[in-house]
């Protein structure tokens, strides 16, 4: 439960229909199954106590005794810290509902009815009274009603509600209510029963459910075991966050499935939503309860860069998607200025060549020549050979108009006239040289009619790596909502779809360049100055700057995914050095962000004065002291045997060897189950 994570499972174990002591055995060795694998919450199906297909034989009074005695028994021997939810018939007040119990640590918290009648079981459940009352059980008092949500103390965002079967389905659902009363988690104890495409209408419509109240979803079916005298039930279960589909268990598998949800997360996309229904209580009673904080492991993808679709597919829709806005942006642009040309500086690396591609895109949208495209490249100290040559190529296969302006000249004058011995590679050499390559763009733009295009990208914005009023400074910044590990995706994605083999392999050249602001001049060997040697990796600060910018999580958090994510690829100490450096520049650099030019916004995180407000004198400390902590406690772990970065490379291929070697055994193809899976598998067999 640390950092608001909690795993959740769905199962539709084997069930006799009206043989509710048998039930309640594979129930309570399910849920104790489940307790073992550091489940917190367990979602089972509607009326699982008895069966769900029992049909008029809900009525007999000895199977709704026969219910509520092996719900009582079950309760008390399960002393877990696991929320189980479990369907069963239960009479209140001489009334028969269709009900989900909510047992934890030995008690029944709470008795759910279903709101509504359904077309399933209409004929044998009244619907939920309109207010909330009590169910006596034995000697016992339990809250019983239709709005009850159940909240852990310690962990405020575990907050959940549940929901029975077809209410799902309603035009105003059940869950709709309780998530505009807290509920973060709503757990649905599901019997519907397989048709042709019935599989693939509920799965959608959990995910839309999900992805409309922003909330994690929990759901299990009815499985095998129950009457096939009309209906085939599949067990199938669904576990999602926030319209994402985390964990499946398809129909006739087998009837179990595991997930990590993380309620942090849905709790910062609930406050970021301004028209999410503000919080109604009104006749909702919050059921409270204890639950240990203890670790919960993370079993969820943690992808390493978030910001580009894992699958290729998804990858190349989303490269379209992104290049089209970013021209049709510049194409209203164009229009707006009634500017003749687009002005931008090409250095060969990967900002201006995805700003010279989208450049040419958006001239054939508005029906200009490419040759419109004044393109400058402006050697000095520090450009390379490799860049200068790969810039060049790449305008003359655009057909934009490329011009060079050797400005070692005018930077050489520069220094003269400041005193600076032009030898002292301090900042004002580096920047000086940035600052003379913007100027000459901003007047040349002039001169041509035209604009000049920032190439900037959304990972220096958050780090601040711009020389202000350099490259810091453009008319449109058209990569400002772009981060380095997108552009790069970007890039590859026009190499692969050009049909042109000489720009196919100039991109691919390119994207095997480092990424360097030449502004110093190679060392003997012919090295260049190298950027992630300087500031560390971009993967890393973009992998920083989704989870800080996107959900505010803390930097203890971050660290944890950062962990989790890059186990295999960075040691602890570049994870934590590279996590300080950010956090330091983002809060000492907001001075250029308040600042800088309009830049068309691709993505959900932005960084433009219009989306980004924060005060330029914003303190870090709160930030760097939770680091100051973090850097502790490793410490404390650690031998203090530190492992440099060039160590744990040698390592990590170490490990890749030996995993080769390893596949070529026979149990190396064997698929990897959980060790909950394993255990819950065996009641679907």
């Amino acid at each position: 439960m640390r950092d608001g994570f909690i795993k959740t499972a769905a199962v539709s174990p084997q069930l006799k229909p009206a043989d509710c002591e048998f039930n309640a055995k594979v129930l309570y060795e399910t849920i104790k199954a489940a307790a073992e694998a550091g489940v917190s919450l367990i979602a089972l199906p509607e009326l699982a106590i008895t069966g769900c297909s029992c049909k008029d034989l809900f009525f007999q009074k000895k199977l709704q005794q026969e219910a509520k005695k092996a719900l009582a028994e079950l309760a008390r021997n399960c002393p877990w810290q696991t929320a189980a939810i479990i369907g069963i018939p239960f009479e209140n007040g001489g009334q028969l509902y269709d009900c989900a119990a909510v047992l934890f640590n030995g008690k029944i918290l709470g008795i759910v009815p279903k709101t509504k009648k359904s077309a399933d079981f209409g004929r044998w459940f009244a619907p939920a009274p309109a207010g909330n009352g009590k169910a006596i059980l034995g000697a016992e008092e339990i809250p019983f009603g239709a709005n009850l949500l159940f909240k852990c103390n310690a962990v405020p965002e575990f907050c959940f509600g549940c929901e029975i079967g077809d209410d799902l389905f309603l035009p105003f659902s059940p869950s709709e209510k309780l998530a505009a009363a807290g509920a973060n988690l709503i757990v649905n104890c599901l019997a519907d029963p397989e048709l042709a495409g019935r599989f693939e209408y509920r799965k959608t419509a959990v995910c839309a459910q999900s992805a409309k109240l922003v909330c994690g979803l929990v759901a299990a079916n009815a499985g095998e075991g129950e009457s096939t005298s009309e209906c085939v039930y599949g067990g199938e279960n669904f576990i999602i966050e926030n319209g994402q589909l985390l964990a499946c268990a398809k129909p006739f598998g087998n009837g179990s499935c595991s997930a990590v949800i993380d309620l942090q997360r849905l709790a910062a996309e609930r406050q970021k939503q301004p028209n999410y229904p503000e919080l109604n209580t009104e006749g909702i009673e919050t059921i409270p309860f204890d639950l240990l904080l203890r670790e919960t492991r993370l079993e969820r993808p943690v992808l390493q860069q978030p910001f580009v679709p894992e699958k290729s597919a998804d990858r190349r829709l989303r490269a379209e998607e992104i290049l089209q806005i970013q021209a049709h942006a510049l194409k209203k642009r164009l229009e707006h200025t009634k500017a003749q040309r687009l002005v931008l500086g090409i250095s060969g690396g990967l900002d201006s060549t995805l700003a010279l591609l989208a450049c040419a895109r958006a001239l054939d949208l508005a029906d200009k020549p490419r040759s419109s495209l004044l393109a400058y490249t402006m050697p000095c100290f520090g450009t390379s050979g490799r860049t200068k040559n790969n810039a060049q190529k790449l305008c003359a296969l655009l057909g934009a108009e490329l011009r060079e302006i050797d400005i070692k000249p005018a930077v050489r004058r520069h220094f003269r006239d400041l005193g600076h011995d032009g030898k002292t590679r301090d900042a004002a050499y580096e920047n000086a040289q940035a600052r003379e390559r913007t100027q000459l763009l901003m007047d040349a733009a002039n001169m041509a009619d035209g604009i000049v295009i920032g190439t900037g990208d959304l990972s220096e914005l958050a780090l601040g790596w711009t020389t202000y009023n350099g490259d810091h400074m453009s008319m449109y910044s058209l990569n400002a909502g772009i981060p380095k590990t997108l552009v790069r995706a970007l890039v590859e994605h026009e190499a692969q779809q050009t049909d042109s083999e000489e720009l196919k392999t100039v991109l691919k050249d390119i994207l095997r360049t480092p990424v360097s602001p030449e502004l110093l001049p190679a060392e003997k060997g012919g090295e260049t100055q190298k950027t992630e040697e300087i500031i560390g990796a971009y993967e890393l600060h973009d992998f920083f700057l989704y989870w800080f910018l996107r959900f505010g999580f803390s930097p203890a958090k971050i660290c944890r995914l950062a962990k989790y994510a890059f186990e295999n690829d960075y040691p602890e100490t570049e994870i934590l050095k590279t996590l300080r450096t950010f956090l330091s520049r983002f809060f000492a650099q907001q001075y250029k962000r308040s600042c800088q030019p309009e830049g068309v916004r691709t993505g959900s995180a932005s960084l433009s004065p219009q989306d980004w407000k924060m005060p330029g004198d914003a303190e870090a400390s709160l930030w760097l002291a939770e680091m100051d902590k973090i850097d502790e406690e490793y410490s404390q772990r650690s031998s203090r045997k530190t492992t440099t970065y060039e160590q744990f490379k040698k390592n990590r291929l170490a490990k890749r060897m030996a995993a080769n070697v390893k596949k070529t055994a026979p149990e190396a193809d064997k698929p990897r189950v959980s060790s909950m899976d394993a255990f819950l598998k065996r009641f679907g067999e």
